[in-house]
């Protein structure tokens, strides 16, 4: 017997090494694949979470969340921590709006934007249901821990408008009405971000009665014009599918050439009233910044538009882009406004 083991010992010992080997080669395979994965998930929630929209957020509420600043004392850990309350709580918001719309607008979006993670099939609808639902519960939650009842406000509000401008519902869907529409996103983009997180360092964070500055004012106007453009603007690229389901955006019912030229002109008449408010400003150096700032992007704004193709959806989808980058300077901009 002890003969028949020794003798069948070096088979054993072979087929476990086999075995062993098939085992490590598989372990092995597995983990490349997951490691190839890993890139390609994060790109399609890069582009689920629609980066654009995401950097408008950061640099809008930084730049408003500067101007209760009065001196160097007021930048202590206690701020810091405000700021990155209310920070995280309206980019968890901001995945929440972008990406339930995109549960709604699937068979659209595989016409407009196929790329996007649910058009493309990347994502399946439960995996995007369980990040919008996740982003809610995250900016609600910090939201409430925060105490802050301008930072609550602002993300109920939003919530409210965010959901009514997608949901298939009656009395709700606003995004197939225009004016629905771009009053949805003016009043989050330029009356929320503005009012309600100035509010909230001022009033919340520095404990200082609530005061409107010169700046925020005027951040709160010029983005009203700013917002409605980017409200409009959005549809031109869209304007065959949303033809085909039914959405009467004014790039539908005017034609996108028409909504072009209007937007470069409410955006060039913004500038001017920026330039003039710069103008008025009592303290040499911030005048020349905003003048000189807002007459420089209002000229590469001109400049870029004379250049119109707007038949190309590729050429007008950048132009779009171009109108977000305006966007993120202006706030660059703002705090010079005094």
């Amino acid at each position: 017997m002890t003969r028949q083991r020794r003798k069948h010992s070096p088979v054993l010992q072979v087929r476990c090494h086999a075995i062993i080997g098939d085992q490590h080669e598989s372990i092995s395979n597995q983990f490349q694949e997951i490691c190839k994965d890993i890139p390609k998930k994060l790109g399609a929630f890069y582009r689920f979470c629609r980066p654009h929209t995401i950097f408008g957020t950061i640099i809008g509420i930084t730049s408003v969340s500067l101007l209760p600043m009065r001196n160097y004392d007021d930048f202590t850990m206690k701020t810091l921590w405000g700021f990155l309350e209310a920070l995280s709580s309206a980019l968890c918001m901001n995945v929440y709006v972008v990406g339930l719309n995109q549960l709604y607008d699937i068979q659209i979006d595989k016409v407009n934007k196929p790329s996007l993670p649910l058009a493309s099939g990347e994502f399946s609808v439960a995996t995007g249901a369980v990040l919008v639902l996740t982003s809610l519960i995250m900016s609600i939650a910090i939201g409430i821990r925060s105490k802050s009842t301008p930072l609550i406000c602002a993300l109920l509000i939003s919530f409210f408008l965010g959901s009514a401008y997608s949901i298939e519902a009656p009395l709700l869907r606003w995004k197939r009405n225009a004016f629905l529409a771009a009053s949805c996103i003016l009043f989050v983009r330029a009356v929320l971000v503005q009012l309600a997180f100035f509010a909230h360092m001022q009033k919340h964070v520095l404990k200082r009665p609530l005061a409107p500055t010169k700046s925020v004012v005027f951040a709160t106007l010029f983005m009203c014009c700013f917002s409605s453009v980017i409200a409009l603007f959005k549809d031109i690229p869209d304007v065959d599918g949303d033809r085909h389901f039914g959405v009467q955006s004014l790039s539908v019912r005017l034609g996108p050439q028409r909504v072009y030229w209007l937007c470069i002109n409410i955006l060039l008449t913004a500038y001017g009233a920026a330039i003039l408010a710069g103008a008025s400003s009592t303290k040499l150096c911030q005048m020349i910044i905003t003048v000189f700032g807002h007459g420089l992007l209002a000229i590469a704004l001109w400049q870029r538009a004379q250049h119109c193709e707007i038949e190309s959806k590729a050429w007008i989808t950048s132009f779009y882009m171009f109108i977000w980058k305006l966007f993120y300077a202006e706030y660059f901009l703002i705090p010079f406004v005094q």
